[in-house]
């Protein structure tokens, strides 16, 4: 009997801790190839971000927690089982994101738009582009033929924002059809879609692999967009300090990248198959994007008009109130508990900086517009330049010495958002050149400032080490094909 007692009371003691012990689910659904996410998903994932700071007394005491990862490649298919109950956090644009508020919202339900990721206050990181042998050199140049875009996407808003500046009708002057980034790939390299509209990375990624050549850039609509992370309202009420944890881990995420963006390049590539290269187009100094996660009137902004655009597409007759669907309360919090200040970061616009010295020159990199790099095959770090005509005259110096490069990147001298080279024109002027996204840009430069229009292998050709004032002639100019003086 008294053996019986004890193996009784055992049972009961462990019976009772398992009762207490609660296990919380944390499920989050990622879109990994979406890049500029990767704060909010990938490298928190890869890194154990969120064990680190997940909270572990108080009502947490003895709390065990599941943390289910999913990746999905597009919000409409997250926000589906986030709205199913499936996943507790998800993270995607504002265009989808709105759609997530709508979906919850019929459901009888409510999701939190809780904080940015990244984005861009004109509108860069969504794009358009047209096959590597389309004549097609601009937007205008697309009237009267098809286009394609994954619905219900951020680009989706962005290319009805961009036909409606154009004065088109979108039912008669173009013909959009709905194609996943997947499937459009192999349109675009089989020439059988005049153009694809895209998020981020695709409107990069296809030009760098060689298939595409862009020639629309969200920032050309001048409409801010955002990636950011969303909530199930019930849980966050339920478990703010989870919230909260999970922000705290994206901001962690944030550090690094902003600290090693070659190095933790390197890790998203692996994970996702997009080329480190591309990926640093992102999230490397002066980048296509500015993560960010305050709420800045801009991506306010954003949101609504993605409200605005799903109610116009007649996808709600509800109408989704953005002053509660938009909750900084918890990002104000992960801020509070970093150490870091909210409202400053509120009023900060600026890109991740290039502070540096030019590789070339030795002279300090001041002007971003100007800013060129160069990633060098078996060097860990990009180098970085003052200018245009550095880069060219190390490039060269490189070749010549038999280094492979990775990469090329120049900023736009109208805009400002970084480019892939080999993609993009130049005009070369008196001891100058400049970089432009679209050849159009480029011959309003040459009328309006003089110079001669050169595609890169062009720029390539006339430029030596030296050259361009650096230390000697500039070898003679020619033009590229089909360009203009």
């Amino acid at each position: 009997m008294k053996l019986q007692r004890l193996i009784s009371f055992g049972l009961s003691i462990i019976f009772a801790s398992s009762v207490h012990a609660e296990i919380l689910r944390i499920a989050i659904g990622t879109q990994d190839t979406t890049i500029n996410c990767a704060a909010g998903g990938t490298l928190i994932r890869e890194l154990k971000l969120l064990e680190k700071y997940l909270p572990h007394d108080g009502k947490y005491k003895d709390t065990q927690y599941d943390i289910q990862w999913k990746n999905f490649t597009s919000g409409a298919p997250l926000t589906n089982e986030m709205v199913a109950g499936k996943l507790d956090i998800g993270s995607m644009a504002d265009f989808p994101g709105s759609f997530n508020g709508v979906a919850f919202q019929k459901a009888g339900k409510q999701s939190i738009f809780i904080s940015v990721l990244s984005g861009s206050i004109t509108g860069s990181g969504n794009g358009i582009v047209v096959p590597k042998s389309s004549p097609v050199q601009s937007l205008a140049e697309l009237k009267g033929k098809t286009i394609s875009v994954p619905f219900a996407s951020t680009s989706h808003g962005m290319l009805l924002r961009a036909v409606a500046q154009q004065g088109w009708d979108p039912d008669k002057d173009v013909t959009i059809i709905t194609q996943s980034p997947e499937i459009a790939g192999s349109a675009l390299q089989a020439n059988k879609i005049d153009a694809h509209a895209d998020f981020v990375p695709f409107a990069e990624l296809y030009p760098y692999r060689g298939f595409a050549r862009k020639v629309y850039d969200g920032s050309q609509a001048n409409a801010p967009t955002m990636h950011g992370t969303l909530v199930d309202a019930e849980y966050a009420r339920k478990h703010p300090e989870v919230v909260v944890a999970f922000l705290r881990a994206a901001i962690e995420a944030d550090r690094l990248l902003a600290a090693e963006p070659e190095r933790y390049s390197e890790l998203i590539s692996k994970v996702t198959g997009i080329e480190a290269e591309v990926i640093y187009l992102f999230h490397g100094p002066l980048g296509l994007q500015t993560r960010d996660f305050t709420w800045k009137p801009e991506y306010r902004k954003a949101v609504k008009t993605s409200i605005e655009t799903l109610r116009l597409m007649k996808r709600t007759a509800a109408d989704l109130d953005i002053e509660k669907f938009i909750d900084d309360q918890y990002i104000r919090a992960a801020f509070r508990h970093a150490g870091l200040d909210y409202e400053a970061q509120l009023k900060n616009y600026a890109q991740l900086p290039l502070a540096t010295k030019d590789a070339h020159t030795g002279k300090p990199v001041i002007d971003s517009k100007r800013a060129a790099q160069i990633w060098v095959k078996g060097e860990p770090l990009v180098r970085h330049y003052a200018s245009p005509e550095s880069a060219f005259a190390d490039l060269n110096a490189l070749e010549k010495a038999g280094k492979q490069i990775r990469v090329v990147y120049v900023q736009d001298s109208n805009s400002g958002i970084k480019l892939l080279a080999h993609d993009a024109w130049f005009v070369h002027g008196t001891n100058v050149v400049n970089g432009f996204l679209l050849k159009n840009d480029a011959d309003a430069w040459v009328r309006a400032n003089g110079g001669k229009v050169l595609n890169f292998g062009a720029a390539k050709n006339v430029m030596t080490v030296g050259a361009f004032g650096i230390a000697g002639p500039l070898a003679k100019s020619t033009l590229a094909p089909g360009t203009t003086r």
